[in-house]
């Protein structure tokens, strides 16, 4: 009788090690997937801006070192399992990109009226929202995981099986930085 009890109660405890886990793992999916998605959306708004530059080079006859800074910013952004910090540094270089776009496309009055400009530059938007929308889901995503990752007895499974933390996206600084209306 006594042994039937352990068995059960050991069987019991398996199960129960096995449904952490299963749920750590979909949990840690969901996150993987939240940040594959931000990667998506950068590829998307690059894309765009690689069109403006076209659309640029048609303009102004463009800097060299700005291209090369685009095809840079390409190789990050094309990483086949990206990383927090990658993600970060991605968002930087295409902020970056964008600005210096932009800043050409002041210059010309021309450039700026084309139909194909403004529309260019509305499909930069919507990517800039999109990611912004992406990095959101992520970092709740994050909290989900982690609070499943930190909540005892969960904890104990999570930390024998080599779950951990994960890390938030940074904030983006120089957002926080605009007039407030």
């Amino acid at each position: 009788m006594t042994l039937i009890i352990v068995i059960a109660v050991i069987a019991l405890l398996v199960l129960w090690v096995i449904s952490i886990q299963n749920k750590l793992v979909k949990s840690d999916e969901f996150c993987n997937n939240a940040l594959k998605q931000i990667n998506v959306q950068q590829i998307s708004r690059y894309d765009a801006l690689q069109a403006l530059i076209k659309l640029t080079r048609e303009y102004a006859s463009y800097e060299a070192d700005t291209l090369q800074k685009i095809i840079d910013a390409r190789k990050i952004v094309s990483s086949p399992s990206p990383t927090t910090d990658q993600i970060n540094a991605n968002e930087a270089a295409l902020q970056e990109i964008g600005a210096k776009l932009i800043a050409v496309a002041e210059a010309y009055p021309d450039l700026k009226a084309s139909q194909n400009y403004q529309q260019t530059m509305k499909d930069i938007k919507e990517y800039e929202e999109n990611v912004r929308l992406s990095r959101m889901t992520f970092n709740d995503t994050v909290t989900r995981f982690n609070q499943e990752v930190r909540v005892f007895p969960a904890s104990l499974v999570a930390g024998l099986l080599g779950f951990a933390k994960r890390d938030y996206l940074a904030d983006d600084i120089s957002k926080k930085d605009y007039p407030v209306i």
